[in-house]
């Protein structure tokens, strides 16, 4: 018997499982990952940067847990020396009708404390920016890149060291619940526990759903694509370079990323994928894509947003069109500077009336905590949802 099972090895899992543990150690823990290896998904496909708060609703779980997770983050960086690097970005205004929406911004980075920031004219911009085209800027200090995939091994393993047991190669296939107990079955073995905490990433509606006979939400797969600066064209970005995002569309759009290990990433662009785990263009699962497709809210996202979909998916499969969207930061970037590179796929939720989800969802009941909502900032804030999560959880062990 277990305590808690907690099933999904990403980084929202992980920083669950190593906050219960470091809160109560005496707990009974299981930690459930279904591949041979943790954080081979969303984050082991991130593109390592640490966010600051700027773009989320005061108030909001995005906003409360970014910036707590943002000091969070960088305390325990320091305490087991994972290189991080506060390198700062630029927000840019490349047309007229978004510079509205960044005096908005800086509004709001402002309302969520981050008194550094620096609204920026034209030649501001170059001293930080040579290279940008743009009318007006937004310098934020906080930003920085780290690799979170060593972040989340050090949680395993500090985990691990606290007594805690990760268990891989369990998907997860059924939940049967009793007065006291519930029993994880997975594909090879079953496990009995007091409570469950569903990080599950892509797949945490369908765990959510096994409990629940009709939760209000549905993930829907969206593909990033990257392409990566050659060498020789790095010195074209010195920060992280930030379009104004579309404040209907829950996507930062195409950006520039310095990486930890020196390279620079360019992107992602956002495309629907035809399967949750669909890391190429031509990945499909035909029940996926079905349970996708019939969903009422995705129907009505579909309706909404096709302009800006079918602009992503031009960018999908053009070059030129990739290219081209880079261009309106950068203008020296050509289609030759650019090298195919990896893929993520970002679990959104989705409501049943066509909302895509812009917070954190955490949904509990009687036997489990589900974590159904947790895209990017999600990396940056891991350990505050781990600790709001734990606190959750510990609740029912301190009764």
């Amino acid at each position: 018997m277990q305590d808690i099972v907690i099933i999904g090895g990403g980084i929202v899992g992980l920083a669950t499982a190593f906050k219960l543990k470091e809160a109560n150690p005496d707990l009974k823990i299981t930690l459930l990952e279904k591949e041979s290896e943790l954080v081979k998904h969303q984050t082991g496909n991130n593109s390592g940067v640490i966010h600051s708060g700027l773009y989320y609703k005061p108030g909001s779980l995005k906003a409360i847990n970014c910036i707590n997770g943002y000091n969070m983050l960088l305390d325990f960086a320091n305490q087991h020396n994972i290189k991080y690097n506060l390198c700062g970005k630029v927000v840019v205004a490349t047309m007229p009708k978004e510079i509205e929406r960044l005096e908005n911004l800086y509004k709001r980075g402002i309302e969520n404390g981050l008194t550094k920031i620096k609204k920026l004219n034209i030649n501001e911009l170059k001293e930080i920016e040579p290279h940008v085209n743009g009318l007006e800027g937004l310098y934020v200090p906080y930003t920085g890149i780290i690799d979170y995939v060593k972040v989340a091994e050090k949680m395993a393993e500090l985990f691990k060291n606290n007594g805690g047991i990760i268990e891989l190669n369990q998907k997860v296939i059924d939940i049967k619940n009793n007065a006291e107990s519930s029993t994880v079955i997975s594909s090879t073995n079953s496990f009995e526990t007091k409570l469950i905490i569903n990080c599950a990433g892509l797949y945490s509606d369908k765990i959510a759903a096994i409990n629940k006979d009709k939760i209000n939400l549905r993930i829907i797969p969206f593909r990033g694509e990257y392409f990566l600066l050659k060498p020789e064209k790095r010195y074209l970005v010195k920060t992280l370079i930030y379009p104004v995002p579309d404040p209907n569309f829950p996507f930062l759009g195409v950006h520039f990323t310095n990486m930890i290990g020196g390279d620079v990433e360019c992107g992602p662009n956002a495309v629907f994928a035809f399967k949750k785990e669909g890391y190429k263009l031509f990945d499909f699962d035909f029940t996926e894509f079905w349970e996708s497709i019939t969903w009422p809210g995705f129907q009505k996202v579909a309706i909404k947003y096709w302009k800006t979909g079918l602009g992503e998916y031009k960018r999908s499969f053009s070059k030129t069109a990739f290219t081209k969207a880079l261009q309106r930061l950068i203008p020296e970037i050509q289609k030759d500077d650019l090298i195919p590179t990896h893929a993520g796929v970002r679990a959104q939720a989705c409501d049943r009336d066509g909302g895509l989800l812009d917070d954190f969802a955490i949904i509990e009941d009687k036997y489990i905590i589900n974590v159904c909502n947790a895209p990017s900032p999600a990396a940056t804030s891991s350990l505050s949802i781990g600790k709001t999560v734990s606190e959750m959880a510990l609740k029912r062990f301190n009764n």
